[in-house]
C-alpha cells in the first residue's frame, strides 16, 4: 500500500522548512512562527506532489513552503503553540512509538493523524511543534539579515535550485549520496544509514553539517 501511493513523508523533509524559514529571519516575525507556517506548506506540498511528473519532491516543495511563509507575512497573523498543541504533541510521540513498534518503520503523518483522529495538516503541525527548531543561520556580528529576499518569485526559486545543484558538486561522493538518499529518494535517516554503512546518529550529525555548509556556500 505504501508503494502504491509513493507519497513523500513530510517528517523526512523538515530540513527544507528550516532552509526556507531562515531566509525570512529578522523580518518582524519570530522564527518559530516562520517554521510553523513552513511546516504547513510542507504538508500541502506532500499532499499535492505527483511523482509521475518526473520532478523531485524538493523542487516541488520549496516554492510551496515559501508561499505559505509569504502568506504569513501578508496576513500578519501568527501561529501559536498552545496547550492543546502541546498535549497533542505528547500524544503524537506515544502514537509514533506504538506505530513504530507495530510496523517496524517510521510512521507517516497520515498514520499519526488517523491514530489521533485529527487532520493531516494538524498532525504535521503537531509533529513540527515537537521538533527542536534548530537554526541553520550563522550569527552575524553586524546584525544584518543573511539574505535580502522579501518575496522570492518562482523564477528566483528555480535559479536557487540550479545554484543548489552546483553547490552539491562541492560535496564528497559520500555526502552527495547522503543528500540524494535523504532528499531525493525520501529515505529515513535509519534507512540511509544502512546504505551508507553508518549509524542513524552519525547520519543525523553529518546531515546537519552538510546543510550548514550548503547554506554558507549559497550565501557567498
Amino acid at each position: 500500500m505504501e508503494q502504491k501511493t509513493k507519497q513523500p513523508n513530510a517528517e523526512e523533509h523538515l530540513g527544507l522548512v528550516h532552509l526556507c524559514a531562515n531566509r525570512f529571519r529578522e523580518r518582524g516575525i519570530e522564527y518559530e512562527e516562520l517554521y510553523s507556517a513552513g511546516c504547513m506548506g510542507l504538508v500541502k506540498a506532500a499532499n499535492g506532489f505527483d511523482p509521475e511528473r518526473g520532478v523531485c519532491f524538493s523542487t516541488y516543495a520549496v516554492p510551496v513552503i515559501i508561499g505559505e511563509i509569504k502568506r504569513l507575512f501578508r496576513s500578519g497573523s501568527t501561529v501559536h503553540i498552545g496547550r492543546r498543541l502541546q498535549e497533542l504533541s505528547l500524544q503524537a510521540k506515544r502514537a509514533a512509538e506504538r506505530l513504530r513498534q507495530e510496523n517496524g518503520r517510521e510512521p507517516t503523518v497520515r498514520q499519526i493523524a488517523e491514530a489521533l483522529e485529527i487532520t493531516e495538516a494538524e498532525a504535521a503541525e503537531v509533529l513540527c511543534a515537537s521538533q527542536p527548531a534548530l537554526s541553520l543561520t550563522a550569527d552575524t556580528e553586524d546584525g544584518e539579515s543573511p539574505l535580502e529576499i522579501p518575496v522570492p518569485s518562482p523564477e528566483h526559486a528555480l535559479q536557487e535550485h540550479m545554484a543548489l545543484h552546483q553547490v552539491l558538486g562541492l560535496l564528497s561522493a559520500q555526502d552527495q549520496k547522503l543528500i540524494r538518499l535523504r532528499y531525493m529518494e525520501n529515505m529515513t535517516q535509519t534507512a540511509a544509514a544502512k546504505q551508507l554503512g553508518m549509524t542513524q546518529v552519525q547520519v543525523s550529525r553529518r546531515e546537519k553539517k552538510i546543510l550548514l555548509f550548503l547554506r554558507s556556500e549559497l550565501l557567498k
